[in-house]
């Protein structure tokens, strides 16, 4: 074809392109006006919002292709779960728009963050809509990068750690992503979701999936924040500013989430040892998320570490898909809906520290004590939030975790009596206990903010405006509002069941019958135990004006990076450049050996013939003078001289020789350089992956 061909709906162009277009018009116009600036960077946002509104109620499964450009060809695609998702997308980041220009009042480089806030807008939007692995890949990577941006946002030594913590297992996992996606397309001959499913359930033995499986799901569960890989969520969140959190919490780990459940629903459906494989780090994720959070004396950190656990959750219900299979109704249906809760309540609660942060300047929780006391407003939309994220019953949060339980639950009444029937009911209660731990924290931020007495204790006149008040209260009435009307949140689960190849409801799910609601109320318990007995008990000391602060408890060495992370990669950095060096030297070492072999032959025979040549004129010229023999003073006379000579030439020669071969060692230094050797040699394998990967598209 000779020209960019079009087809499929244009609003998925416009929605991952214009807010990439509308971040470089941000970041000129700023600085002409930082007034005009943020009122086109929220009407850019609004714009994204409608177009995902009209995209959602269009209800129609739109594909558009860009062909012709080679390896950059993309193909998008919206159908129910994509279409609603790219809506709370759009939401989150109107929200986050509207409150941005409050925080950032008195901030620096506010260009650069509407810069990369909305390409990141435009790279999510991408990963959402993406319908094959080389267009999810290009925008994750994109939105990789961007995101770091919005980490490293204050510039201060705790900022550029997180975000140089973010971009280090952004790249690494990256790359072994690409690695999978290299062996998928060359095992498969495609990257299409579709396509890879149907090529998976015409082969019963997935033991060829299993590699670029593992390896892709590496690279997106990075992502999502999964255990082990989960270390760059709890530091970077924390030192982002406000608004960026909430959307790193609430949208840019689902971009993970989004390719897990992709490999996980359309490759390994009904594979039991790849869902055993996810549900256990999974349900270690969820429960050590919970139990950081507890521990946590920091607003946000708290938060971050609960971003952890309820990740935990949804992927918890991404394995209980797989492995239910043709029973995995209620966990498809809890999956998606507890993304979509997760999303609604971090947008509120890192929105809600935001406004803390600018009125206080602190996060820590024994100086924002009491900060909510006389402020009804920002009480309701911090409550409807910690409500709804522990699971009580009447708030969204209840819905989405009734139904994991219950997919637990299905679970092991389906493998009763056999090997999995205890590891399932062990991840039942460990959800129970999470969720209990869940209403612990979450109640301790509350206790502080709300119920006990700050140093400072006045209430701030204006400590919110009005367009922020607004969003923000919209935001809170969804919750109870989706938790009390069923029927809305079992039409969305119905239109996202199909991406992640959910069966049928075949009956209606009594959420409020008393067994569901008996399990909020045992997880409700635990957390009444644990906040009572644990935190203020155990976690809390007295001061010597009577009051209770939070203590730390934890060890500051005790952390996985710098534990595990950075000494392992250190010392691989070490060993691999020391054997690099070998290597790199060792055809150096031989030339070097065999030339000096070979010189020192060389500068023998040429200082040994003048000797030669001396002993054969003297023999000829004794034989001519007619004497039968050499006299004994003649070779006293000229036999030293002669040999000093000769050592002299010879020591002259073999030192010129080496001058020489030093000098051409010393110009041939750089190729020897071992970090010069490493990145000829990064750049020749990402050439022969780009160029494979690159002629394997274009011939399929």
């Amino acid at each position: 074809m000779d020209s960019l061909a079009f087809s499929g709906n244009n609003l998925l162009l416009a929605l991952v392109f214009w807010p990439m277009a509308a971040a470089i018009a941000v970041y000129f116009l700023g600085r002409k006006s930082e007034r005009l600036r943020d009122i086109f960077a929220i009407a850019a946002v609004a714009i994204t919002f409608i177009s995902a509104l009209l995209l959602a109620l269009n209800q129609q499964v739109s594909d558009l292709y860009l062909v012709d450009w080679g390896a950059f060809a993309l193909y998008f695609r919206a159908d129910g779960f994509r279409a609603i998702y790219v809506c709370i997308t759009a939401f989150l980041w109107l929200v986050t728009a509207v409150f941005s220009p409050e925080y950032f009042g008195h901030s620096k480089n506010v260009n650069r963050y509407w810069l990369f806030n909305l390409l990141t807008l435009g790279a999510v939007m991408g990963v959402f809509l993406s319908a094959d692995f080389r267009t999810t890949f290009l925008f994750f990577e994109i939105m990789s990068f961007t995101s770091y941006a919005l980490v490293a946002h204050d510039e201060n030594p705790k900022a550029l750690r997180a975000a140089e913590t973010l971009l280090g297992v952004s790249i690494i996992c990256g790359l072994i992503l690409l690695m999978g996606l290299w062996i998928m397309q060359l095992r498969f001959g495609t990257l299409e979701f579709a396509k890879l499913q149907q090529i998976s359930l015409g082969m019963p033995d997935k033991t060829m999936f299993y590699l670029p499986g593992a390896l892709m799901l590496v690279g997106f569960a990075a992502k999502a924040g999964m255990f082990p890989l989960h270390i760059w969520l709890p530091k970077a969140h924390p030192v982002a500013p406000a608004p960026a959190s909430a959307l790193l919490s609430g949208i840019l780990t689902k971009t993970g989430v989004f390719g897990v459940a992709i490999v996980s629903s359309n490759i390994f459906m009904n594979d039991i040892a790849w869902g055993t494989a996810l549900l256990i780090p999974a349900v270690i994720t969820m429960f050590l998320g919970a139990v950081l959070g507890v521990f946590s004396n920091d607003l946000k950190r708290t938060l971050a570490c609960s971003s952890v656990s309820q990740i935990g959750f949804i992927l918890t219900g991404v394995a209980m898909l797989v492995m239910l299979g043709d029973y995995n109704a209620l966990a498809a249906r809890g999956t998606f809906l507890h993304m979509l809760n997760h999303s609604l309540f971090k947008l509120i609660l890192f929105v809600s520290a935001g406004v803390v942060y600018i009125n206080r300047h602190e996060l820590g929780l024994n100086k924002i004590r009491g900060f909510g006391r006389g402020k009804p407003l920002f009480f309701f939309i911090f409550l409807m939030a910690a409500l709804g994220i522990t699971g009580v019953p009447l708030w969204s949060g209840y819905i989405s975790k009734t139904l994991l339980k219950k997919s637990l639950s299905e679970g092991y009444y389906l493998f009763y009596n056999l090997p999995l029937y205890l590891p399932l009911r062990i991840s039942y209660w460990v959800l129970i206990i999470t969720g209990g731990l869940t209403f612990a924290y979450m109640t301790k931020l509350f206790v502080t903010l709300f119920i006990d007495k700050g140093e400072d204790t006045k209430t701030e006149k204006r400590y919110l405006s009005l367009p922020s008040t607004i969003a923000l209260m919209i935001s809170a009435a969804l919750v109870p509002f989706l938790g009390t009307f069923t029927g809305v949140k079992d039409t969305f689960a119905s239109m996202a069941k199909a991406f992640f190849n959910g069966n049928a409801l075949k009956y209606a799910i009594p959420y409020f019958e008393w067994g569901n609601i008996s399990g909020a109320l045992t997880s409700i318990a635990i957390g009444i135990g644990v906040y009572l007995f644990i935190v203020r008990g155990l976690l809390m000391r007295r001061v010597e004006s009577g009051v209770k602060v939070h203590a730390d408890i934890l060890p500051p060495w005790l952390d996985l990076e710098s534990l595990v992370y950075r000494p392992f990669l250190g010392a691989l950095t070490r060993y691999t450049s020391i054997a690099a060096r070998i290597i790199s030297s060792l055809p150096d070492t031989v030339v070097r050996i065999a030339v000096s072999k070979e010189a020192d032959l060389l500068t023998k025979a040429v200082s040994s013939l003048p000797d030669t040549l001396m002993r054969l004129f003297v023999t000829i010229m004794l034989r001519l003078s007619g004497k039968s023999h050499v006299p004994v003073e003649f070779i006293s006379l000229n036999s030293l001289v002669f040999y000093r000579r000769l050592r002299l030439m010879r020591k002259r020669s073999i030192i010129a020789f080496r001058r020489r071969l030093l000098l051409l060692q010393k110009k041939s230094a750089m190729a020897g350089n071992f970090y010069m050797d490493l990145l000829l040699f990064g750049m020749g394998i990402c050439t022969i992956l780009v160029y494979l990967f690159t002629n394997a598209l274009l011939n399929y």
